[in-house]
């Protein structure tokens, strides 16, 4: 009796696939979720192609992605991804980045719930469960500044430029704070110069900056003012 209980409580055990680049955060990450009951980490990839491949076979019920991965796409690419491929299999981002940046971009994306990986391993368990309960799982201070978003109905003209990037703008503009030059931004974004180029006469129209030198500094001054987490 209590091997054929073992057995029915393996079977309804969760799965979880985790998409993070860092090998040490998914070690941790899986020894936290394989010590559940309900849940179980079926794979791990640490960029988006690797994710797209174990997807079929290891048919997750619930995806944890990173926003920032290696390998040319970035994790809200692989949301997008998978929001049309594979619809069926909710997404839980899981970052170090703040979570007022990302959070409205994430769920855009498809994602159901984002939460920061500084919260440690109780908060990500309740935010996994939360999604496979067919919830959104923010923070408390992410959902009030989300319904005062809505509430407020703002208009373009009163979002910060921040806000009105396009999520590769934000992307692009985020490389150049970290002082990439325009052939790294396209090789770490597996596009070409040229398009890196379009990006940043874009950007300097949206902060009505004069130069590249100004965009330039004006990335490198945000990117300072950001937690690391």
């Amino acid at each position: 009796m209590t091997q054929r209980k073992s057995k029915v409580a393996t079977r309804e055990r969760k799965k979880v696939l985790l998409v993070d680049d860092h090998p040490m955060m998914r070690s941790g990450l899986a020894q936290v979720i394989n010590q559940q009951p309900d849940l179980v980490m079926c794979c791990e990839a640490g960029d988006a192609t690797e994710a797209m491949q174990h997807i079929d076979a290891s048919k997750p019920d619930l995806a944890v992605v990173d926003i920032s991965l290696e390998g040319g796409k970035s994790g809200l690419e692989l949301i997008k991804d998978l929001q049309a491929l594979h619809p069926d299999v909710p997404v839980l981002v899981m970052s170090m980045h703040d979570e007022s940046l990302y959070v409205e971009r994430a769920l855009r994306a498809g994602a159901r719930g984002y939460v920061m990986k500084k919260k440690g391993g109780e908060v990500v368990l309740q935010a996994i469960r939360q999604v496979l309960s067919g919830k959104i799982y923010v923070s408390e201070k992410m959902s009030a500044q989300i319904l005062d978003h809505l509430s407020r109905s703002r208009s373009a003209k009163h979002q910060s430029p921040i806000e009105m990037l396009t999520d590769r703008e934000f992307e692009v503009f985020e490389l150049i704070g970290e002082g990439c030059a325009s052939h790294e931004v396209a090789k770490r974004l597996h596009i070409s110069p040229k398009t890196v180029d379009v990006y940043r006469q874009n950007l300097k129209a949206k902060f009505k900056l004069p130069s590249a030198t100004s965009l330039i500094q004006h990335a490198v001054r945000w990117v300072e003012t950001q937690d690391p987490g």
